[in-house]
């Protein structure tokens, strides 16, 4: 046996007691389970509006004291999903468009109060979808700011890991390895056997490789650069960019200081390192221009080339991870990434909003590359 429906909290604004009457047993008759309060007054409207939460209001159109798009308003003012029903025998239709487009739920003649009940179920029904949307969407806003927090820690966590990374390989790999090139110095300079002098010069080059590897993969790990500052660590990178992979390179700025937050020039590096990368490998560009400016209170840095862009299946294509990274990375400091490309070229802009800039307001400073 299904449980009876929990009855609906009407209440029903009208100043002549018959037509209450006529309303409860149209309701009745129509087996709708309410429970129906009457009120015949705006203050009485207004009072049983802040005591009690009703699933809907009727009103008349016209009353002694108030309109029903008074009532409207009132309602609406203390809660604006409450189903609104006009229930008259004196609206046009003039009016009733009127009180629709200024939020009425649907609007019922006296004399045709056979419609009330599916104009009820209707309103009240929309009203329930409507709360359930709510309710949704504010789950997928705190479902969201979840994953922020969760994609924020992961970065933090990333780039501790890497620092801690590049210290081990600076203080355990590197003393080992330069340990190594001191005792085949040594072997060199002191053997007389003219094969292992030359074994021996062959393995100082070899460990040369090696140290000037673990230097590189220390700087792609945690560039100390950074803690000069964002502009000298993206023109540092810019030009190690253009030395390594042959591409002019153009770095501009308006400003040769900007002071920011640890988080927010890790990851303007981290784009700009990312993006360089994407043009080494995939756009067959001869020019490169990055610009960077902390102007109206955003952080920008622009990264564009003259390769050969991108097309919308390179950009939806599922394991294009470098650029989802790119968007997910600057959404933990409260920034966005935007791509344009066509087949001139390809820019990704980062703009990060900066609440407290510290900026060191120097002249206007623009670098290009030798």
């Amino acid at each position: 046996m299904e449980p009876a429906p929990h009855p609906l909290r009407i209440l029903h604004l009208e100043d002549n007691p018959t037509d209450h009457e006529l309303v409860r047993l149209a309701l009745q008759r129509d087996g709708f389970p309410v429970v129906l309060t009457w009120v015949d007054n705006f203050e009485s409207l207004a009072r049983q509006l802040g005591s009690t939460r009703f699933d809907a209001v009727l009103a008349d159109y016209r009353l002694p004291d108030c309109s029903a798009l008074d009532a409207m308003r009132l309602t609406r003012s203390c809660d604006p999903t409450t189903p609104f029903i006009i229930v008259s025998g004196a609206v046009g239709e003039t009016a009733a468009i009127q009180l629709l487009h200024e939020g009425a739920n649907d609007y019922v003649l006296k004399d045709g109060l056979h419609r009330l009940k599916p104009a009820l179920q209707r309103a009240i029904e929309a009203h329930q979808n409507l709360l359930a949307k709510q309710q949704a969407d504010i789950r997928l806003q705190e479902s969201q700011q979840r994953i922020a927090e969760l994609a924020r820690h992961l970065q933090t966590s990333i780039e501790a890991e890497r620092t801690t990374i590049a210290r081990e390989i600076h203080d355990e790999i590197g003393s080992v390895l330069t340990a190594l090139k001191f005792d085949l110095s040594w072997i060199s300079r002191h053997s007389t056997d003219e094969r292992i002098t030359s074994r021996a010069f062959s393995s100082l080059e070899t460990i040369d490789q090696a140290i000037q590897s673990t230097q590189r993969i220390m700087v792609n790990l945690r560039p100390a650069v950074l803690d000069q500052g964002l502009v000298h660590a993206i023109e540092w990178l810019a030009r190690s960019f253009e030395k390594r992979t042959g591409i002019k390179t153009v770095f501009h700025t308006t400003h040769s200081q900007i002071k920011l937050p640890d988080e927010v020039q890790q990851v303007a590096y981290r784009t700009a390192q990312e993006a360089l990368t994407n043009v080494s490998k995939h756009a067959g560009a001869t020019e490169v221009s990055l610009y960077m400016t902390p102007d109206t209170g955003v952080l920008s840095l622009e990264i564009s080339d003259n390769g050969k862009g991108l097309d919308d299946d390179d950009l939806a294509k599922p394991k294009s991870f470098g650029i989802r990274g790119l968007h997910e990375r600057a959404r933990t400091v409260g920034g966005w990434v935007d791509v344009s490309t066509n087949h001139q070229g390809t820019a990704i802009i980062l703009s990060v909003p900066l609440t407290d800039p510290g900026l060191y307001p120097d002249s206007a400073d623009t670098k290009e590359l030798p």
